[in-house]
């Protein structure tokens, strides 16, 4: 049973009830992350995040670790491009508690001698995240298709970004976004609604009022070209390929789900059987990403260097051959199979509904339950894959490829539309 309640303050507190539940899931949805940041604060979304835990008015940071282990909590936190999500899993008679608990994390001290050592934290992460090949040509990757498009933005900052930042930025960046009304809290499984509003009530009814903005919230199909970042260090190349798709909001975003799922899911997709079956590639895949505004189709592959100009010319004649005919309705049955599966099993835990129900609502202000999303995958027909690619050709790519090659100039005149 679904239930929806908003505080005078504008926070919103949404609920899906299921009393076969033997845990329940709570979850705050702060509307803010890397795009929603300065170049003179880039990367505070996150360092912010990691800040939370550092500790409130309330707790130390020893608290806020003692007060979770000693409900059993299973919590953690996340930031992306737009979303920063709080979160914690417990047993049904400890979700006061728990609430109490990320809530208070919300509402961080942010104390100096807390934010210098943080930062050193933070600086540390970027470095071992330099030695992850593969996310960093995904994160180049971005920054090439976005250009000055704030979706460009690296969630983690970087390095003279995160030094230059101050405490006064950091805390004036947090009073912009985390207001009432810029923030959602889900709750899923086994718990009382009317109990739950009075939490909220207690520990989130004196949050500061207000309203943060979005900017660059139109679609964008990319900058284009073919771009080559060189790290000798690093053994295969890492080749990403991103083109433009729906927003979050648009009726085709199930569609974009399932097309970029028989392109390149990991098993029995197109570009297993082209590149990773065959042994041509180490990895090969293909998804759709949504955003506030626009989405983005990543189709990517790794493997040994020499492979990198072969293994391309055979992606873009898969994406070519999809823009021209489409996939074949078993890919499509296939795909559907697929996706469904994953939604019922993520559904079937509290923390998989209050993410699901949460995202749901903050990109589209409504609730849908499980069947309901189960028939609107359900209903995808061809046509609407169709559809999707006559709006947003896969063939209007930006390629980057990140690893020891220095040139792909024997593929940099490889067709562009």
């Amino acid at each position: 049973m679904f239930h929806q309640h908003t505080l005078r303050n504008g926070l919103q507190i949404i609920g899906e009830a299921s009393p076969q539940a033997r845990s329940a899931a709570v979850g705050f949805f702060v509307r803010t992350g890397s795009r929603d940041e300065t170049p003179e604060v880039c990367g505070v979304s996150h360092f912010l995040e990691h800040m939370a835990f550092k500790g409130s008015d309330r707790r130390t940071t020893a608290d806020v670790n003692r007060d979770f282990d000693r409900i059993g909590a299973d919590y953690n936190a996340s930031t992306s491009e737009e979303v920063t999500v709080y979160h914690a899993c417990v047993l049904p008679e400890y979700l006061p508690d728990a609430l109490d608990s990320v809530a208070d994390l919300l509402r961080p001290a942010l104390r100096q001698d807390d934010f210098e050592m943080e930062k050193k934290v933070i600086l540390e992460e970027i470095s071992r995240y330099e030695d992850q090949p593969q996310s960093c040509a995904f994160d180049r990757a971005k920054r090439a298709y976005f250009g000055t498009h704030n979706l460009g933005n690296s969630v983690l900052g970087t390095p003279e970004s995160i030094t230059a930042l101050t405490r006064e930025q950091m805390l004036a960046y947090y009073r912009c976004r985390y207001n009432a009304a810029n923030i959602v809290l889900s709750v899923s499984g086994c718990f009382d609604f009317k109990e739950v509003v009075k939490l909220a009530q207690r520990h989130c009814g004196e949050w500061p009022v207000g309203q943060a903005g979005r900017s660059g919230q139109s679609e964008t199909n990319g900058s284009g070209g073919v771009h080559v970042v060189t790290k000798a260090q690093v053994a295969q190349q890492y080749t990403v390929l991103m083109s433009p798709g729906p927003a979050a909001a648009s009726p085709l975003r199930p569609a974009a789900d399932l097309l970029g799922m028989a392109i390149g899911d990991d098993t029995g997709s197109r570009l297993y059987w082209e590149l990773v079956d065959p042994g041509r590639a180490e990895s090969a895949g293909c998804f759709f990403s949504e955003y506030d505004g626009t989405g983005v189709f990543f189709t990517s592959f790794s493997g040994e260097p020499e492979s990198t100009a072969r293994n391309l010319d055979l992606t873009q004649a898969v994406l070519a051959a999809v823009q021209r005919e489409a996939i074949r309705e078993d890919e499509l049955r296939t795909a559907k199979s697929k996706l469904l599966s994953r939604l019922v099993r993520s559904s079937e835990r509290p923390r998989g509904r209050m993410m699901a129900v949460g995202m749901n609502w903050l990109y589209l202000g409504t609730y849908r339950t499980v069947d309901e999303d189960l028939r609107i995958y359900e209903s995808v027909t061809l046509d609407a894959v169709r559809e999707v690619l006559e709006r947003y050709p896969l063939t209007h790519n930006t390629v980057l490829t990140f690893g020891p090659l220095t040139s792909l100039s024997e593929v940099a005149s490889s067709k562009q539309p």
